[in-house]
């Protein structure tokens, strides 16, 4: 069987559209996966276990945004602490919804200079986690981390003084319900 010349433009036409729609569909995991291997754009890692303190410090900032979208107030119980590398520690943000209804937000984060990502590990953390508040409901939300003390061999991040942890919230799509 022989395809003429318009039939095979439209297979390999159609077979470009799958697999654009494809990748398109795939390309968020394989980013967020690609980014937490590798700690590109300072995407932290993920951890459940410090290793424990190597008695040296660094400062973390906190920083806390809201898409004008979202009728919250979000902020860190506490701008900046100096904490030992290596060591786990707990921060708190709030979160208070301003509306008058229930609303559902979602953080996400990030995490600069873009070099210290791969050294900054969550072992628990609110982000992408779907948060229900009520009408002025405020909730506390911790996160525990810790800085890996291998920071300190990698000459492109050993001279970080300040890291900084930042969340934005977003509001979840209203077709959506929490989980």
């Amino acid at each position: 069987m022989r395809l003429t010349r318009q039939t095979r433009t439209l297979v390999f036409a159609l077979f470009g559209v799958v697999f654009m729609t494809g990748l398109a569909w795939a390309s968020v995991p394989l980013y967020r996966m690609f980014c937490q291997v590798t700690g590109y754009q300072g995407t932290t890692q993920r951890g459940s276990e410090a290793p424990g303190s190597v008695h040296r410090q660094i400062r973390v900032d906190f920083d806390a945004n809201v898409s004008s979208r979202l009728a919250w107030t979000f902020k860190p119980e506490n701008p900046h602490e100096t904490v030992d590398i290596g060591a786990r520690d707990m921060v708190f943000f709030t979160a208070t919804n301003n509306a008058k209804v229930p609303i559902t937000g979602t953080a996400t984060f990030n995490v600069t200079p873009d070099q210290a990502g791969r050294y900054f590990t969550k072992i628990q953390c609110f982000c992408f986690t779907q948060q229900t508040l009520k009408p002025g409901e405020t909730v506390r939300m911790p996160v525990i981390f810790f800085v890996d003390p291998k920071i300190l061999n990698d000459p492109d991040a050993r001279d970080i003084e300040t890291i900084t942890l930042s969340y934005t919230f977003y509001p979840v799509d209203s077709g959506k319900k929490a989980g």
